[in-house]
């Protein structure tokens, strides 16, 4: 009897894990985790502009426009999208609605708003 509990114990441990595998994998409307982290180490902060925002997460919505101008982006990116604003005269509002979606970089180096509430807006002066 206590075979056929231990038998009956790993086929569900069995099925579990590939549960929880297939649930892991992505859906093929992104990149993958793999291939985004391997874009994201190619990218020279030389080559980043003022501004570079990649999503990491599944998706964010991004917004950016020129202090008290025009909107430059609001749209929703995906997994694996990044965008990336040259110098300006005028600097830049942003409004990050999944924080802990995003990698940003100011001027090339990294900014940490992973621990922003969702809506997180700051401005880059010029």
């Amino acid at each position: 009897m206590a075979i056929v509990g231990a038998v009956v114990l790993l086929v569900a441990l069995v099925a579990l894990g590939g549960y929880f595998l297939y649930q892991s994998l992505p859906d093929g409307e992104g990149v993958s985790v793999n291939a985004s982290e391997a874009a994201a180490e190619s990218v020279d902060p030389a080559d980043m502009g003022v501004l570079h925002i990649r999503v990491v997460g599944e998706s964010s919505d991004v917004f950016v426009r020129v202090p008290g101008g025009d909107v430059l982006l609001d749209q929703e990116l995906a997994q694996g999208s990044s965008v990336t604003y040259p110098d300006n005269d005028e600097g830049l509002e942003v409004t990050i609605g999944d924080p802990t979606a995003v990698e940003v970089h100011v001027n090339g180096a990294p900014r940490d708003v992973s621990d922003r509430a969702p809506g997180h807006t700051f401005t880059l002066k010029p």
